[in-house]
């Protein structure tokens, strides 16, 4: 993608919904909050697409009047800032209509993945080069197969995998730093995690769409 659009330069996300009244993701003591529990892949697909660490954030975090979110943030903006300039911003609400989507724009043309965010279900990917948009359907797939087969190949192989323990720690340091931003109303300075490895296309596995099943004490998130 990179050869395509040259060199990246912005990311950008819009990642919402409506949460259920009473989810868990409303409660502060159990990792509630649109930022912790929808910012999180917004900013995991920022560092893996520029494939660096930011090193200075800002943000601004709302309740907003609704009850559901007496106890944590319905909404979250952040912008994050990396080496060589580039810039990361997104949104993420749990108090706003369905939308799941990034775009990364490059110094020739700009990609945008609508269905960004989900664990099953179609996405659209529209690349635009010079003025000219291609668009691409990837169909319904069943992730969390993929990744209860990768995980089970490193235990029976004893190997690490990847991501590790290490990137869900450079994620978490920079959630923090971004509640810490909007709570004194400036900058935060980021201390860049060393990574020696990152997640890659050689690790990408595809299995079909599962059928649906009955959930047991899992409702679903959303309203």
């Amino acid at each position: 993608m990179a050869g395509e659009i040259g060199e990246l330069r912005i990311f950008s996300s819009v990642f919402t919904h409506q949460v259920r009244e009473g989810d868990i993701r409303t409660q502060a003591e159990l990792g509630g909050g649109a930022l912790f529990d929808m910012g999180i892949y917004c900013v995991n697909a920022a560092r893996y697409l520029f494939r660096a660490e930011p090193i200075e954030v800002f943000a601004f975090r709302t309740r907003g009047t609704d009850p559901r979110f007496n106890d944590t943030d319905e909404m979250t903006t952040a912008l994050l800032r990396f080496p060589g300039e580039r810039i990361a911003q997104f949104t993420a609400s749990q108090g706003a209509a369905d939308v799941s989507e990034f775009r990364v724009v490059g110094t020739k043309g700009d990609l945008r993945l609508d269905g960004a965010f989900g664990y099953h279900g179609k996405s659209r990917e529209f690349l635009t080069i010079d003025g000219n948009t291609e668009q691409t359907t990837t169909a319904a797939h069943d992730q969390f197969a993929a990744e209860l087969e990768y995980f089970s190949q490193c235990i029976l192989e004893d190997r690490e995998p990847e991501p590790s323990g290490e990137e869900g720690l450079a994620d978490v340091q920079i959630l923090e730093a971004i509640v810490q931003a909007a709570n004194l109303g400036r900058k935060t300075a980021l201390t860049p995690s060393e990574r020696e490895q990152r997640p890659d296309r050689r690790l990408e596995m595809n299995k079909p769409a599962a059928p649906e099943v009955d959930t047991v004490h899992a409702p679903s998130p959303s309203k």
